[in-house]
């Protein structure tokens, strides 16, 4: 029994955890784009910079959920308190 809980308590931290990255992800995304386009429209003479600028934003922001599914990964199938 004591198997059993230790096994759901990993399904739903996974599945919180994936959960929670991919929605913190999707605002980010959302708030650099929403900058980017009101950078192009205060300065379109920058727009090669302020593009070089989201696309590294952007790659570093979806690093995050990328993260915490090796991380949920982990604690489903390497956690040391399962039997």
């Amino acid at each position: 029994m004591e198997n059993a809980i230790m096994v759901m308590a990993a399904l739903i931290g996974a599945g919180i955890t994936m959960g929670l990255a991919s929605i913190g992800a999707g605002i980010g995304d959302g708030i650099v784009t929403s900058k980017f386009i009101e950078g192009i429209a205060r300065q379109p003479e920058a727009k090669n910079t302020l593009f070089m600028n989201t696309l590294i934003s952007v790659g570093l922001i979806e690093a995050m959920p990328i993260i915490a599914t090796v991380i949920a990964l982990i604690m489903l199938y390497a956690n040391p308190l399962i039997k």
